[in-house]
């Protein structure tokens, strides 16, 4: 005989939902629970789910998965979208160790006119553009999962928002050598994900980069009609 708390009990493990992928489950059963509204999200990391969230239901829908919930700090909106970035790019980094080598790309290029020096060292120097990917992904973990700077996923200090622009400068490279380098690996990459556009819309959006830098042509747009239409919606 169950008394009712017991009863209760029992039904709430019965509809309760499992959001995780279970060991061993199979890869078109991941991510398979009902959505959430932002505001049921109760996790530590509810703005990092909710982004996921977001890119899960429609990837294509850029402005969607880039607008910031109301109550959400600006500068934790950027920190959490930039770690997701560069998550997603190690994908492409993965695609691009089948032909980008040393041999055949040893400097960090995107068009004739840009060569890029790696930071990531003592004194910053030339890299084989797959070593340059992988320094720069390694160093931007480094420093996103630093306690030293970014100590709270729920508050950031201003001084540590100012690091995010440097970030996003070295990884857009990534984007820019492989639209002009590997150019079928990009186009089956971003078909999929969308990751260039979006992070080119986050760039112009929050204003990261100076727009002459943004030299992979993925928008349909020029970019100061995009910002305009941006900042009009964030007004509304």
């Amino acid at each position: 005989m169950l008394y009712f708390s017991e009863a209760r009990s029992c039904q709430n493990m019965e509809t309760r939902v499992v959001r995780r992928n279970e060991p061993g489950c199979k890869k078109d059963e991941w991510y398979k629970w009902p959505p959430q509204n932002f505001d049921d999200l109760n996790s530590l990391l509810f703005i990092q789910e909710w982004i996921q969230q977001c890119i899960r239901e429609d990837y294509k829908d850029i402005e969607g998965i880039l607008k910031c919930p109301k109550g959400i700090e600006e500068g934790v909106w950027k920190y959490e979208h930039l770690r997701q970035f560069c998550m997603e790019l190690n994908r492409l980094a993965v695609l691009l160790q089948h032909e980008c080598f040393a041999e055949s790309c040893p400097q960090m290029t995107a068009t004739e006119q840009w060569i890029f020096l790696c930071a990531t060292h003592k004194n910053p120097k030339e890299c084989a553009a797959i070593d340059y990917t992988r320094h720069t992904l390694d160093s931007a973990a480094t420093l996103l999962n630093s306690y030293r700077y970014f100590p709270s996923r729920v508050h950031i200090r201003e001084s540590s928002i100012a690091k995010i622009g440097s970030v996003c400068r070295r990884v857009y490279r990534i984007f820019s050598h492989a639209h002009f380098h590997h150019k079928k690996i990009f186009d089956l990459f971003e078909e999929q994900t969308y990751l260039c556009r979006r992070f080119t819309m986050f760039i112009i959006k929050y204003n990261l980069m100076a727009p002459e830098h943004l030299i992979v042509p993925i928008l349909n747009e020029p970019i100061p009609s995009i910002a305009e239409n941006l900042a009009n919606k964030e007004d509304a």
